[in-house]
């Protein structure tokens, strides 16, 4: 996915996140902290010095933000308190590789997700599934007629609907490609509806609900049967895996008449091209570092080196130092920016470029 430099990179930062829920939280901080260039934006809110005082305040904000349920004195307090320390230490490994000339370079600080040990990220939130698609090849007639725009956002056509959130269910694969077939509709002219993404959760026997699923494998399971993808008022998201639901065939929905799945690794202009041509595109990324994410630009150490989570790319921006890809989540608009979250063109970041989708309706 990265270049041997990059991967040298990408297995570090591995091995030090999973260091990190071992050692204790002052002996990672000395690892670099005296020589960060810049720190989180976090760091103007959360005291995070290695005071225990600070920790503890720093540690009871969280809670005021973010209410995560467990009160002081439980185990569970004791439990998720270490682990927000820990969370400490790689936010300072993570910024400290993000130092870069430009000044929109990812920043990676206290969210929701910093009670969490990487182990419990992952499987919670990453239930994105890696299938081999084939490589794109272009043909002349795929090209464009006129010359890709400097910043291009569907979002600016109104036609992708709010960022949600999966909560506790890895049911990132079924939001993107919900997200992709509304956006589609609507840009045939149609009016922008929210879809049921339970309702692909539930009866894509192709995958395994909230346990996780395949982009290409909910796709697949889409054209194969026809089914019509009802609106979310008549099939509300649970969060958790249920019984398929059937309606009758009069009731909306939506169905797709084909898709593609390619890997544009390497051909990330033509990857543009598809935006603009197709819409948004759902794509499989490694987003292991993403736990730790409040916005900027990612351009390094996306670090398991395997596609684990799904999202939808909405647009592009080549108009500053450093172009990158507009990519909405499904973790809530408190994440990121504002549920998006941006990651540089060139050099296959993320493995973004890796397996790219969309559906025609």
């Amino acid at each position: 996915m990265q270049t041997s430099s990059a991967s040298m990179k990408l297995s570090l930062l591995q091995f030090v996140i999973l260091l990190v829920s071992e050692l204790s939280y002052s002996s990672v901080l000395s690892i670099s902290l005296s020589s960060l260039h810049h720190v989180s934006p976090s760091a103007s809110v959360y005291d995070t010095s290695t005071d225990s005082n600070s920790e503890a305040s720093a540690f009871q904000k969280f809670r005021e933000d973010f209410n995560p349920g467990y009160e002081p004195g439980s185990a569970e307090f004791s439990i998720r308190f270490k682990r927000f320390k820990n969370s400490i230490g790689r936010h300072v490994y993570l910024n400290y590789f993000s130092r870069s000339s430009s000044n929109n370079s990812a920043k990676y600080g206290v969210n929701e997700f910093s009670d969490l040990s990487p182990d419990e990220f992952r499987e919670r939130y990453l239930g994105g599934r890696h299938v081999q698609v084939p490589k794109y090849t272009k043909l002349k007639e795929d090209t464009l007629n006129i010359p890709l725009a400097p910043r291009f956002d569907w979002r600016d056509k109104n036609v992708v609907t709010p960022v949600q959130s999966q909560q506790s269910c890895g049911g990132c694969w079924a939001f993107s490609v919900v997200g992709g077939i509304e956006s589609v509709y609507a840009i045939q002219g149609n009016a922008l509806e929210e879809l049921s993404v339970q309702q692909v959760i539930d009866c894509s026997y192709k995958n395994q609900g909230c346990n996780g699923g395949s982009t290409v494998g909910a796709l697949s399971w889409l054209n194969q049967t026809q089914e019509k993808i009802v609106k979310t008022s008549e099939y509300p998201f649970k969060a958790l895996t249920g019984v398929c639901h059937f309606f009758p065939k009069s009731t909306f929905g939506v169905s797709i008449k084909g898709y593609e799945a390619y890997d544009f690794s390497g051909q990330e202009e033509e990857m543009m091209e598809k935006l603009v041509q197709w819409g948004p595109l759902v794509v499989t990324v490694d987003a292991v570092s993403w736990q730790d994410y409040l916005g900027g630009v990612i351009q390094h150490h996306c670090s398991s080196q395997e596609a684990n989570h799904a999202v939808l790319v909405t647009g592009f921006d080549r108009t500053g130092d450093v172009p990158y890809w507009i990519v909405r989540n499904s973790w809530g608009t408190s994440w990121g920016n504002e549920g998006y979250v941006y990651i540089e063109i060139g050099g296959n970041i993320c493995g973004i470029a890796d397996t790219v989708s969309a559906a025609f309706v």
